[in-house]
């Protein structure tokens, strides 16, 4: 017997329409969370169109677009919710199709564990799903890939529609103060600032996945169920505290020769959204914490997007400024998913943009229309860049340590160039309070 799927029903309806919007292949991602026991599937979004090859395309699927897709989405999803597998609506050969969703399940599993810094627990679900849609019969295939297993085939597995298929799973939220120092190379370069930067998130997601977490103000045996006392199908929310190591108790002082330095600084809003079938303190903490880990190393990573695109914009006419530069990290605001009851999707933005281009964004990766009264923003506040007169020295001013508050968010400042390709000293604010 495989993998069975509990999937919302309203995945059925999403499928069915693209089966009449689009005579070709059409691609996508399926979203939901994992349990040991089965997999639950709460919606479905397909692959944005994509406009250079569009005249070419054909019967054709871009790989390449669909994982960058799949890599853009699984930014925007919370703890608990992930890429599942992928579907595609077609009615070539069952045969061939298989080998094509084989291709693309794996490349979309490589290509997002890329931006993973937490060490894989042993618990973890690493069957991926795919689904072949027949637009003439509405015949569905399902099969499952391990996708950790090079050599893995496929297996069949049970799809099964259901409605309100999260409308009562829980929510685990909390506030965490972030404070993290990362040094950059002597040498400073795109590939060495890249490395150093991603083993400093390293060595700090590690502290974040070593810290004590309190639900609800106490410390759970890893085996205590959530829903343990609860009504049934009632939806409970909880919140969260992780207790981390400051720095400075960790280890002993260490000299290091550098260029420069990146300082992450601010609190951040996180959540997990936990399924309702019997689980464990040590899912909800382990959910909690990967969460805490992405939505900081995403927004690091989107902002060193955005500096390299104006670096390239000004062609490179301030790598050689020596200073320190302040930049606010994008906030996060979260939109509901409405079919699936209570659980939510996110985004980041900008201090420069509005919320109109929040919602584009959730309607081409997401496919999900919201309107701007639908979002989310009360959990994160804009931070502001506090004018200071800073030496171009490479060294960090010291801040007095950030209290967690709700409604702020992380900033950074970083004392970089544009590209934070000169040796100095940078900080990041995720948020001012």
């Amino acid at each position: 017997m495989g993998r069975g799927y509990i999937v919302e029903d309203a995945v059925e309806g999403y499928l069915s329409k693209l089966c009449e919007q689009q005579p070709g292949p059409v691609t996508g991602l399926l979203i939901g969370q994992s349990s040991t026991q089965r997999d639950f599937v709460i919606m479905a979004t397909r692959t944005p169109q994509r406009e250079e090859s569009m005249a070419a395309a054909g019967s054709s699927v871009d790989k390449e677009w669909v994982t960058e897709h799949a890599r853009q989405v699984s930014r925007m999803l919370p703890g608990g919710l992930s890429v599942l597998g992928v579907f595609i609506i077609t009615d070539t050969d069952a045969k061939d199709t298989l080998t094509t969703l084989r291709q693309l399940v794996f490349a979309v599993e490589n290509l997002i564990s890329l931006e993973h810094l937490w060490v894989p627990a042993d618990d973890d679900v690493t069957d991926c799903v795919t689904l072949h849609v027949n637009p003439k019969t509405r015949k569905t295939i399902c099969r499952t890939f391990d996708v950790k297993d090079p050599k893995s085939m496929a297996k069949p597995a049970d799809w099964k529609y259901q409605s309100g298929v999260c409308s009562s799973w829980s929510m685990m939220s909390c506030c965490l103060n972030v404070d993290m120092l990362v040094p950059l190379p002597t040498r400073a370069g795109p590939e060495n600032m890249d490395t150093s930067l991603n083993e400093g998130l390293k060595v700090w997601a590690h502290h974040i996945q070593s810290g004590a977490c309190l639900i609800d103000g106490k410390k759970l045996p890893e085996d205590t169920e959530l829903t343990g006392g609860q009504k049934r199908n009632v939806r409970q929310t909880y919140t969260a505290q992780l207790l981390v190591t400051p720095d400075d108790l960790r280890s002993p002082d260490v000299v290091q020769q550098c260029g420069g330095s990146v300082s992450v600084r601010g609190v951040i809003h996180s959540r997990a959204y936990i399924h309702s079938n019997k689980p464990k303190a040590r899912l909800a903490e382990k959910l909690l914490k990967r969460d805490v880990v992405s939505t900081v190393a995403t927004r690091v990573q989107m902002l060193l997007e955005e500096l390299q695109v104006s670096e390239e914009e000004s062609n490179g006419s301030r790598k050689h400024k020596q200073q320190t530069e302040q930049f606010c990290l994008p906030r996060r605001i979260f939109c509901p998913v409405k079919v699936s009851g209570p659980v939510c999707v996110c985004d980041y933005q900008f201090s420069d943009e509005g919320q109109s281009e929040v919602t584009e964004r959730l309607k081409e990766m997401l496919d999900i229309d919201a309107a701007e009264e639908d979002l989310d923003t009360r959990q994160e506040t804009p931070s502001e860049i506090i004018k200071e007169d800073v030496a171009a020295e490479p060294t960090v001013e010291t801040h007095e340590a950030l209290e967690p508050k709700r409604n702020n968010y992380v900033g950074v400042a970083m004392a970089t160039a544009a590209a934070l390709l000169a040796t100095a000293a940078s900080m990041l604010y995720l948020n001012d309070v």
